[in-house]
């Protein structure tokens, strides 16, 4: 620590500076402070609450892992779990860099923040409209911003490179994520314009991860002899467990999304949590209809497509309203992923569109409906009625697809520039954990 110098005057001399000091103070206005680092103006309470929602969150990526690996072949297992931690760590350290100020730098216009808090060095002693430090608000969001991409791993597993992941990840997560973040959460046109509504993701996590993963399938092509894009799970106690991690971890980031420790942020928590039992129930029961038997794979799904399709709007409905909502959100995706898989012959591998992205979609607009005060939700804004919040769900779905599509396009090709997208036959016959990386996920040898 450097040393002040000591001032050599007498009392007389320090008294001036006293008094000039306490007339400044007074004429300054007290905004002027606001953002000085010295002065502790946040909430302790929210404070703690956020940092422990935070760390509860990251849960979810550790969870995503095991959620997706234990769900393709042994052979296929360690690429899947490393391409995660991959995409993890090249994101959470984009995001300090520069991921963050994109998504919640200063607003200018409503498209994207301003680049006063790039490698975080300008962050405010407390987050605008909020009682929490700014460092734990970036630290929060840093879990939506590494999940997203992670998501998107199930699509092209098994036949991906894994160097071509990483820059593709990587450059996602500044072009596509980060300005739908700001459209939605930091100020952006989106939600200050339109009068779009994202909770915990709907729009900004799922959708995004969900419309550019099933580009990427459609892209990279269909996995060599495999029929209609099934393969047996090597492991369906690795995909419970994860999914068991990815469930705390998303109630963390629905509870945290209210960004204060209040009745907000426990009616999120309990909202997402039925919706996501909900959700995996009715897999279950459709699974006994239709086939005979439920699964432990079924289940985990289940859970996973309810808490994508309460996400968005998990803060604003009723209990009630979310056992519904998530019970259709099982339904649904349970559904879309056949349809996707068996009539579109797309090769989304672990069905990340079905899940997340038509779950994101059904939320997000039936969001507009559950809000009603009638049904026990919180109410619509100043202007706002079934009708117009419908609208604006609607331009908020249209635009984040839109820009999801177009963004992965360009970036995929782009990143193919470097790496191939697609391993080789021989590797991809071989099996990615072997012939990529040399390791194996089970070794009885």
């Amino acid at each position: 620590m450097t040393r002040r110098p000591k001032i050599a005057e007498g009392p007389p001399v320090r008294s001036i500076l006293t008094a000039l000091t306490g007339l400044i103070v007074a004429l300054a206005p007290a905004s002027a402070f606001a953002q000085d680092g010295r002065l502790d103006v946040a909430d302790g309470g929210d404070t703690a609450w956020l940092l422990a929602a935070s760390a509860l969150a990251f849960l979810a990526l550790p969870g995503t892992a095991l959620f997706l690996s234990g769900r393709v072949r042994s052979k296929n297992t360690i690429s899947v779990m490393l391409q995660c931690g991959a995409v993890f760590a090249a994101v959470s350290s984009l995001w300090i860099i520069v991921g963050y100020t994109l998504a919640f730098g200063n607003s200018s216009g409503g498209w994207l923040g301003q680049g006063n808090a790039w490698m975080l060095i300008a962050l405010g002693n407390v987050r605008d409209g909020t009682g929490i430090p700014e460092s734990a608000y970036a630290l929060f969001q840093m879990a939506f911003a590494t999940l997203a991409p992670m998501l998107m791993v199930g699509a092209w597993a098994e036949r991906a490179r894994f160097g071509w992941v990483v820059a593709f990840a990587s450059l996602w997560s500044l072009v596509v994520y980060a300005p739908v973040a700001h459209w939605i959460w930091g100020g952006g046109w989106l939600a200050q314009g339109v009068g779009t509504l994202d909770w915990a993701g709907g729009l900004a996590v799922h959708l995004t991860s969900g419309v550019s993963a099933l580009v990427v399938a459609v892209m990279i092509g269909r996995r060599k002899g495999v029929v209609q894009g099934a393969v047996t799970p090597h492991s369906p106690a690795l995909t419970l467990a994860g999914a068991a991690l990815l469930w705390i971890g998303s109630l963390a980031l629905s509870g945290g999304s209210a960004l204060a420790a209040n009745d907000d942020a426990a009616a999120a928590i309990i909202a997402l949590h039925v919706g996501a039992a909900a959700a995996a129930m009715a897999w279950l029961l459709v699974e006994r209809l239709t086939s005979g038997k439920p699964t432990a794979i079924g289940f985990a799904t289940g859970a996973i497509a309810g808490i994508a399709t309460v996400a968005p709007a998990a803060g604003f409905i009723s209990p009630g309203a979310a056992i519904l909502l998530g019970a259709l959100g099982g339904l649904i995706c349970h559904f879309a992923a056949i349809v996707i898989r068996r009539k579109l012959l797309i090769d989304d591998a672990l069905g990340v569109f079905a899940v997340h992205g038509i779950g994101g979609v059904l939320g997000t607009l039936l969001l507009a409906l559950f809000i009603s005060e009638a049904l026990g939700g919180v109410g619509y804004d100043e202007g706002m009625n079934p009708v117009a919040q419908l609208v604006a769900q609607g331009i908020g779905v249209v635009v984040v697809a839109v820009w999801s599509v177009v963004g992965t396009v360009i970036l995929a090709l782009m990143a193919s520039l470097a790496f191939p997208m697609r391993v080789a036959e021989d590797t991809e016959r071989e099996g990615l954990d072997i012939a990529g990386h040399g390791e194996k996920a089970w070794d009885f040898d």
